[in-house]
């Protein structure tokens, strides 16, 4: 056999026998064959390095080191999921579901136990793997390709090669074996220890030499596509087969539940098992099985609407508060935090709990010096339960909530319907500089070299005190400070060069405007295209967009009006920032140009898919009856919109006009 032929061959066998040792557990020759059949491989490519292959088992060993990772968008947004703590929770999560279908027919399910890792999506062409990266924010994530294409039980490339892209979501995750030997690994060279799996997988995904990742015990396990169409499946069960017959790990605990009755069953089953895993899970993700009602359902601005997370009851500890912080927030809020006499739970040392406001303080009764019952929710945020109250000895204090801002002491305010006690302050130190964190933040434009420590000591040496003074920074100013030099300079400036053409929603997020968020500055960029535009706003213009509130609105329109901001935009715009826009779309679909509200109940489709049928042939949803809105589509019992737009002349059109309309 020529020597092309044979590495075909070893290729083959190798990926086949990972294949059947680290997703099927089931292996069929021992180490020290496999080892035989690698080195075989290895020198036929070291004699023939233009033969090597992406899906090659070789390049399992990692490349070369990074110098940072890329952004990567993902073409759908990888959602969170919302939580249910008990049985209650289920069944309501059930009555949404019913209530949105309008209907009284209760789905089926798939269970899948929550693993405790890290969420990446992995893109396959023609089966083989081309970019694999985080959930990051969502949105925008990190370019991890190098460092998943380690992990043993992610394949390089797929056993079916028919679907032209796969864009696969899953879990990268450690389990307990795999942690303690890397621990002890880690104690025996003096590098400090991973508190858990999670803190593990993470690490190790965001090394950026990929020879390192390579050398950690990581593991992977599918749990969804972005989207269904990809695999012409009719629902979950069918999905989880395909990824299997593919190649790819789907978890032997997966379950089809044909009611909620069952789903709760195995819940109860999966807690019991829970701590006899071989890796850690911190509940159970709950799905509509069918994909039509999933379509049907839809998602809100995060979460999708046809699944949800029932975590298991949270790790327990009892500690005392030794004292109460209050924090003063970019928005201005208010924020008690309990200093904790520090304490393990759950293998993470707890020290300190946010008490959340006054309201929360005087509900749970707590007081400084109290012994208190403190939880991990969803094993991760530290939280206080409770305070024992049969510990108390009459040494412990009342917690009282500042008058006076501690920060600026400017006096505080709770308006009238909140919880929330804030500082009114605009130009309160502690909130310009949160402001600041926050911009420079992942969360902001991830500008590289100002992490959190370095903004708040510029802004201590008033070297930056709002946005614009951070790109008026010079190498003279950075590079004598006490923790910089020449090169951390440097990397600072690249990095505020960079921020100076962010997206334009992106640089919306990062401006950390109340209520506006990455989905919500999303929403602003594709309705307005332009930065410029959003001075000239009214509250009405803002409620005409699907997703966004009241509060929202206001909060935009009073921030945009503001003489200060209207100030700092142009002292930005001289330093060089230009967000940048996404270009308009052309308008030659079906309903460019029209704005279409929906009312009353449809009989052939359900909002959700009504308000899809508009988007994809180019038209807008409206909120409400405005002055943009060109056409009300009416089912049965329209109610009052009906008279309003009769009223201000809109065209009127029934469920089956607006499907002819479509040609449907």
């Amino acid at each position: 056999m020529d020597e092309r032929k044979r590495l075909e061959e070893l290729r083959l066998l190798l990926n086949e026998h990972s294949h059947l040792y680290y997703v099927l557990d089931d292996p069929q020759i021992s180490d020290g064959e496999y080892d035989r059949l690698f080195q075989e491989l290895l020198e036929i490519e070291e004699d023939h390095p233009d033969w090597i292959s992406p899906d090659s088992p070789s390049q399992r060993v990692g490349g070369v080191a990074l110098d940072k990772f890329d952004q990567v968008e993902h073409r759908l947004p990888m959602l969170s999921l919302e939580n249910a703590f008990d049985d209650q929770d289920l069944h309501a999560f059930e009555d949404r579901l019913l209530r949105f279908l309008l209907t009284d027919k209760a789905p089926a399910y798939m269970t899948e136990p929550k693993l405790d890792g890290l969420a990446v999506e992995l893109v396959y062409e023609n089966g083989l793997l081309i970019q694999g990266s985080t959930r990051g924010d969502g949105i925008i994530g990190e370019d991890i390709t190098a460092q998943l294409r380690t992990v043993p039980s992610i394949p390089l490339r797929l056993r079916k090669r028919d679907i032209p892209r796969l864009e696969v979501r899953g879990e990268v995750f450690m389990d307990r074996g795999g942690l303690d030997k890397l621990n002890r690994q880690r104690a025996k060279d003096g590098e400090p220890l991973f508190a858990n799996p999670r803190n593990a997988a993470a690490g190790s995904l965001r090394q950026l030499d990929p020879k390192i990742t390579a050398q950690r015990p990581l593991r992977f396990f599918v749990y969804g596509i972005a989207e269904a169409a990809d695999t012409k499946c009719a629902n979950q069960q069918e999905m989880f087969k395909l990824l299997a017959d593919l190649g790819l790990p789907v978890n032997s605990l997966t379950r089809y539940c044909p009611d909620m009755s069952t789903v709760i069953a195995r819940f109860a089953e999966l807690s019991s098992l829970r701590h006899d895993l071989a890796y850690e899970i911190d509940g159970m993700v709950v799905k509509v099985n069918d994909f039509s009602l999933q379509i049907r359902l839809g998602a809100k601005s995060r979460a999708p609407r046809w699944a949800i997370a029932y975590k298991f009851p949270a790790i327990q500890a009892t500690t005392k508060i030794l004292k109460v912080d209050f924090q003063v927030g970019r928005t201005g809020a208010i924020t008690p935090v309990a200093i904790l006499a520090p304490v393990d739970v759950g293998g993470v040392m707890v020290s300190r709990a946010t008490l959340h406001n006054g309201d929360e303080i005087l509900r749970k009764d707590l007081r400084t010096g109290d012994t208190v019952l403190i939880q991990r929710a969803g094993d991760v945020i530290p939280e206080i339960v409770k305070a024992v109250v049969d510990k108390r000895n009459g040494s412990e204090k009342a917690i009282v909530f500042p008058q006076l801002c501690p920060v600026c002491s400017h006096p505080l305010v709770k308006p009238e319907g909140e919880a929330v006690t804030r500082c009114p302050n605009p130009h309160c130190p502690a909130q310009r500089l949160a402001s600041l964190v926050h911009f420079c933040s992942k969360a902001g434009l991830d500008i590289e070299g100002l992490g959190k420590k370095s903004v708040e000591q510029l802004f201590n040496l008033k070297l930056i005190r709002d946005l614009p003074d951070i790109f008026q920074l010079k190498k003279e100013d950075l590079a004598t400070l006490e923790g910089w030099g020449d090169k951390s300079a440097d990397n600072a400036l690249t990095g505020i060069d960079a921020a100076k053409t962010p997206g334009l929603s992106r640089f919306l997020a990062a401006l950390g405007i109340r209520y506006v968020g990455e989905v919500t500055a999303a929403l602003l960029e594709r309705s307005f295209h332009s930065l410029e535009k959003l001075f000239e706003l009214k509250i009405v213009d803002l409620l005409e967009i699907e997703g966004l509130g009241e509060q929202a609105a206001k909060s935009i329109v009073d921030y945009f009006s503001d003489a200060s901001v209207r100030e700092m935009m142009e002292k930005l715009h001289e330093a060089g920032v230009r967000p940048l826009v996404m270009e308009e779309e052309e308008g030659d679909l079906l309903l460019s140009g029209e704005v279409f509200l929906f009312t009353g109940s449809l009989k052939k489709m359900s909002r959700t898919e009504a308000k899809k049928l508009v988007k994809d042939n180019g038209g807008q949803i409206a909120s409400g009856i405005t002055k943009k809105l060109t056409c009300l589509v009416v089912g049965e019992k329209p109610g009052s919109k009906l008279q309003k737009a009769q009223e201000k002349g809109k065209k009127v059109l029934t469920e089956d006009e607006f499907l002819l309309l479509l040609n449907r």
